[in-house]
């Protein structure tokens, strides 16, 4: 059993599996940007069109779609992820392959992405607070946004990329070494399911 935990930690560290969680997550953002994005194109051009995922009141990509938080920058929302995700999927592919990118380079990566996990959880906010109402792709981004980040911000603090104080680096690589991170995402991804079912209820499936 020893020998099992050993191996599986060892994996989780590993290249392969934070590099092929990050280029995973980041081909199910890029998905999803891709269908809001058609979706957007849409409506732009039948303001009355029915999507495919308006469901019912609480499950309505539309609701969200024309809400003015779904253009906050005078464009679909959904065009950022098609510009961001195919970033993280060079580096992630590159990094799969052998490719070691320089630290400022890493640094700025986490800084840019840590922006993006910053607005997806504030597009969150105002579906469930605000608009009342939730888009699935929608949904996809956030946790699929959350994967890369969390992998991400793995990768720089065991690589030492975010030029932080000695004592806080050490901090942090404990943490991560301990695989507290992966407890914590855990947690994080439950608490969003909790948020919802807690707000919405059996209003999900009416």
């Amino acid at each position: 059993m020893a020998v099992l935990l050993a191996r599986l930690h060892g994996l989780r560290h590993s290249n392969a599996w934070l590099f092929g969680t990050m280029l995973v997550s980041a081909c199910l953002s890029l998905a999803a940007s891709f269908v809001l994005s058609a979706d957007a194109l849409r409506l732009a051009a039948d303001p009355g069109t029915s999507l495919s995922c308006d469901i019912n009141a609480v499950i309505s990509c539309g609701t969200v779609a024309t809400s003015w938080q779904a253009q906050l920058f005078g464009f679909p929302n959904a065009f950022l992820g098609l510009v961001a995700e195919p970033v993280v999927i060079t580096i992630a592919v590159a990094s799969l392959g052998g490719v070691r990118f320089p630290r400022w380079f890493m640094f700025a990566a986490q800084a840019v992405y840590t922006l993006g996990v910053i607005f997806a959880y504030w597009l969150f906010s105002q579906s469930m607070l605000v608009i009342g109402a939730l888009c699935p792709w929608c949904l996809l981004v956030t946790v699929s946004t959350t994967l890369v980040f969390t992998t991400l911000t793995h990768v720089n603090i065991r690589d030492g990329n975010l030029f932080l104080p000695p004592r806080a680096q050490a901090a942090a690589a404990r943490f991560v070494e301990a695989d507290l991170d992966a407890i914590a995402v855990t947690i994080w991804l439950l608490v969003l399911i909790l948020a919802v079912v807690t707000k919405y209820g059996s209003a999900l499936f009416g």
